[in-house]
Order: C-alpha cells, then sequence, then structure tokens
C-alpha cells in the first residue's frame, strides 16, 4: 500500500506535463548522454560488486534508452506504484527518475520489495547544485523584469539528505556518492533545447501555465553569460549536473553487520594509545 498523500499536501510533479515532455523528447529525439554516463557508472560498480545478476529490473521515465541497456532486464515505468513483482529480481537499478517522484522512500520501499534476499538496488538522479546557473539566472531575471518569480527548476535533493533513503527504506549497507559532470553550451537557449531533448523541462506542478516573456529570457540568457561562462571557453556558458547514486542492499543474514554498541573488548582510549607507540 502506497502512503496517504494527504489533499493539503501540495504536488511537486505535475505528473501529466512530465509525461508529455518525455514523449515530447523522443519525437524530437532523446538528449541520453546522461544516461551514458550514469550507465557507465552502473556498470562499473556492478563489475566491482562481482556478482551475476540473472534477474534485474530498471525503473526508469525514458524506457527507449534503457530497454537494451542491461541484458535479460524488465523496465517498468517510475508510476506510482511500480509494475514490479515482490521477491522476483537480484538487482533494481532506479535510473534518472527518482528526482521526479512524489514519495521517493516509497518508490525505493517498493524497489526493495522486488528484491531477493542479498539482491542489490541502485539509484541514480541529479541532485546537489545540478542547474544551479540556470536557476540564478532566471530568478534573477523574472525578478528583476518583472517583480515576481515562478517555480522553473526542480529542487535538488543534497546528497546527504538522498543518502538516507535507502535506509529509510529498510534496505542494508546504504551507500550514497555524487560525480560532477560540466556541461559547455553556446548559450542559455541551447541549454533549454538540451532540457527539452532530455525530458527535464519544466514539469512542477507550481509553474507559470503561460509562456514566460520574451525580454524574461533575453534578460535571463544575459545574465547567465556574465555570470557563469565557461571557464575554458568564456564565449561559451557552463550547465552543473550533480548525479547523485545511491546503493543498497536487501537485508540478509549472510551480510556484515556492525557490532553492538558496548562489545567492543578494548576501550578506544586504549586502542589510539597502542596506535601511538612507537614499534
Amino acid at each position: 500500500m502506497m502512503p496517504d498523500r494527504s489533499t493539503s499536501v501540495p504536488s511537486l510533479t505535475d505528473r501529466c506535463a512530465l509525461i508529455r515532455n518525455r514523449a515530447r523528447s523522443v519525437r524530437l529525439g532523446p538528449v541520453n548522454f546522461l544516461h551514458r554516463i550514469i550507465l557507465d557508472e552502473v556498470q562499473d560498480r556492478l563489475t566491482e560488486v562481482n556478482r551475476r545478476f540473472i534477474d534485474p529490473a530498471i525503473v526508469t521515465g525514458m524506457p527507449g534508452f534503457w530497454a537494451g541497456a542491461v541484458p535479460g532486464a524488465k523496465v517498468v515505468a517510475d508510476t506510482p506504484e511500480l509494475a514490479l513483482q515482490a521477491g522476483a529480481h537480484d538487482l533494481v537499478i532506479h535510473a534518472m527518475a527518482l528526482h521526479w517522484a512524489e514519495d521517493p522512500v516509497g518508490q525505493i520501499v517498493q524497489c526493495a520489495r522486488a528484491l531477493r534476499p542479498d539482491g542489490l538496488f541502485i539509484a541514480a538522479c541529479p541532485g546537489g547544485r545540478s542547474l544551479h546557473e540556470l536557476r540564478d539566472s532566471l530568478t534573477r531575471a523574472e525578478a528583476e523584469v518583472t517583480g515576481g518569480l515562478s517555480p522553473r527548476v526542480l529542487p535538488m535533493g543534497e546528497i546527504r539528505d538522498l543518502g538516507a533513503l535507502p535506509g529509510r527504506a529498510g534496505l542494508a549497507l546504504p551507500v550514497a556518492d555524487q560525480i560532477t559532470q560540466m556541461v559547455s553550451y553556446r548559450n542559455l537557449f541551447h541549454l533549454a533545447a538540451d532540457l527539452r531533448g532530455m525530458a527535464e523541462g519544466n514539469a512542477l506542478a507550481a509553474r507559470l501555465r503561460r509562456p514566460t516573456r520574451r525580454d524574461v529570457m533575453l534578460r535571463a540568457a544575459r545574465i547567465y553569460a556574465e555570470n557563469h561562462p565557461d571557464p575554458q571557453n568564456p564565449d561559451r556558458i557552463r550547465a552543473t549536473f550533480d548525479l547523485v547514486f545511491l546503493t543498497g542492499w536487501a537485508p540478509d543474514d549472510s551480510q556484515q553487520k556492525p557490532l553492538r554498541p558496548g562489545s567492543a573488548k578494548t576501550p578506544l582510549a586504549e586502542a589510539l594509545s597502542r596506535m601511538r607507540k612507537p614499534e
């Protein structure tokens, strides 16, 4: 059963707009470079695990890219209720969709339920300071030109907060790490075109429901160029994507477990004293 979301809690995502954005990206020709980076990172992590996974599943909003990315994987949409069978998989990958979830813990809980004991969960999504340059430029331009503000860039979770989610979902041995990808663009409008191709355009429920004024966008482009140039080429702009990776394991008796508090046989002070003594 999914958690009850009261009508008093405002929605973050307009799901219909998100689906339209994803369909439009397919029509335009999807921009998948972040997905390729994530796939490479996931494959590196699986190599380090040194285990053969035979029943993988992938949760994503971009099935066209992920359908053949992991051999034999079942690919399901990141709907509020995931089409995953309990205990059916030894690996579940949540790929570039958790940041749009109304209930990210609920998404991970469902992934955890789909895992067999000692199965592996991996999630990857933007977080941290992703697109902070765009957020800054649009905010300053809109305030300057119109005197108001409207939500334009999705709020991004910090790695510390995102890293707590697998444990809250009941997974063991949780780990969170982050890589930063800097991307160079000719200008803000080329960045916006790429975001549409990624299906990462504005799908916030509280977004402005009419086209943004041209003078706001032109001013935002100037602010962006002046304040966030590409250090390697000042005639271009820089965009930051912080990609956060979360891992956790379905609990199993074979896994390592932390010692019970107070069970150590040597006091910490004594152990440190021994370390300081010369040999």
